[in-house]
């Protein structure tokens, strides 16, 4: 079943809908449903769907002459074009009549097997292609080709593409539609642990308890998740153990940049190359205090970085540094005496995340106060507020996110009140929302009907985020 992805669907079909010849590249890492959206998008139209092969030129070349030519007359004639020109050319002629909608997915494959096709497509595109009724739409998974190569100022289809997607994560409310769990605290153990990646999501069995899911889809050999990061990383990066090194520190703890050059011993003048590889891959991510200046943030040493794939930081939280133990007692031990008495913890930062997708859901249909402009994590001397955000008047919300078994009281509303001067003296107007997984004291509820500055945010009513 198709979910989610309205945004995305409604890119390309305004792309689709122009009046003009479309050259557009769409890309995202592994597993995130590229090929799934694209068939979505082409049902009901006029298309040809090629899915390029890791394989040589030659025989590339003759697969793809054969989607061209499925099911029209010219495949009683021929079995393959003599040329990439050649059956680029043919598109041109056939879209010179009709519409036509040309997909080509995993399209590095294509350029492995000959570095010259970016040069090809470009000749063909500003000779004929570009005053066609066509709608070229490639697609690919190689983040470092997609980024660094196709939409480098130095490739040939520099200056072609119309429009360019990377396609990222389902969020929470899209992902619900995948997890289809009646509790809403089970689905947020879900999305944290797999967060919105659909091929992961596809593995979650509505009939196991979600112990018995995570040790089918991820922690058991064999499972379909166990070697997934090693695989991933293997794909984009070499210097893989580097890598592992950097990631199972940062999921330790050290968010730092110095705390991570002295806990993995790799000099400073590289370090800043390996983080920036894992940043561009959605891996980590570097987090600056929200209110701090755009110009001081580029020239300050002050960020902290975080894991930002949910998968990722479960496998390095919970499989990697306990490989000895799956091995030799299995994922029993570890769901009951590792993952079960942290999993709390495990799950606040995820519930922060929620959150901020929830209170971005509320901004984009006008029910909060204000527009903000910045939202994010501060923290400054020692002191934290999970979310923060404000708009260019100097209005404030104030948020904080308990995944905790207790209620949460009035003692950390008068927490995040006692801060606000220090996270903005010149407030206009201050607004605090407080979100908790097990609910509010009565005395908090009550302060809180009389105080239209006080919301107070359960489980049930994060269920329908958008």
């Amino acid at each position: 079943m198709f979910v989610g992805r309205k945004k995305e669907l409604t890119f390309l079909e305004n792309k689709y809908d122009s009046k003009k010849a479309e050259f557009i590249v769409m890309y995202g890492r592994r597993r995130i449903g590229k090929t799934e959206l694209l068939r979505e998008f082409s049902r009901g139209k006029q298309h040809i769907f090629y899915s390029a092969i890791e394989t040589l030129d030659k025989n590339q070349l003759s697969l793809f002459s054969k989607a061209l030519i499925k099911d029209t007359p010219v495949e009683n004639y021929i079995s393959s074009f003599e040329s990439w020109e050649e059956a680029l050319q043919y598109l041109a002629k056939r879209s010179e009549s009709e519409k036509l909608l040309v997909i080509i997915d995993e399209f590095p494959y294509l350029s492995n097997g000959n570095p010259s096709i970016a040069s090809i497509f470009q000749k063909i595109w500003d000779s004929q292609l570009l005053n066609r009724n066509i709608k070229l739409i490639l697609c690919g998974s190689s983040m470092a080709f997609m980024e660094k190569e196709l939409l480098s100022v130095k490739n040939p289809l520099y200056g072609r593409i119309t429009g360019f997607y990377k396609l990222e994560e389902l969020s929470f409310s899209e992902a619900q539609g995948m997890i289809n769990q009646s509790s809403i605290e089970e689905s947020i153990k879900y999305y944290g642990v797999l967060g919105g990646v659909p091929h992961y999501l596809k593995q979650i069995d509505a009939n196991l308890t979600f112990k018995e899911n995570l040790a089918q889809f991820a922690l058991d050999r064999g499972a379909i998740l166990f070697n997934e990061v090693e695989f991933l990383l293997r794909q984009e990066l070499r210097e893989v153990m580097t890598y592992y090194s950097i990631i199972q520190v940062i999921a330790l703890g050290s968010t730092t940049l110095n705390e991570i050059e002295q806990k993995t011993d790799i000099d400073r003048t590289k370090i800043n190359y390996y983080l920036n590889n894992l940043i561009e891959l959605g891996i980590i991510e570097k987090e600056y205090s929200v209110t701090m200046p755009i110009k001081q943030k580029a020239k300050s040493r002050k960020g902290l970085y975080f894991l930002k794939d949910a998968y990722f930081r479960f496998y390095f939280t919970y499989m990697f540094p306990y490989m000895t133990e799956l091995t030799d007692v299995g994922s029993d031990y570890l769901l009951t005496n590792v993952i079960e008495p942290d999993l709390n913890r495990f799950l606040g930062p995820v519930f922060e995340k929620i959150a901020i997708q929830y209170l971005n859901s509320l901004k984009q249909q006008n029910h909060l106060p204000f527009y903000y402009l910045h939202i994010g994590r501060w923290w400054e001397k020692g002191e934290e507020i999970d979310i923060v955000a404000f708009d260019q008047h100097q209005r404030l919300i104030l948020s904080e996110c308990k995944w905790t078994s207790s209620l949460v009281g009035i003692s950390l509303l008068t927490k995040m009140q006692s801060l606000q001067v220090q996270v903005m003296p010149d407030s206009v107007e201050t607004y605090y929302y407080l979100f908790s997984k097990s609910g509010f004291s009565k005395e908090l509820k009550a302060l809180a009907e009389t105080n239209n500055h006080i919301m107070l945010i359960n489980l049930n009513e994060m269920r329908f985020v958008e």
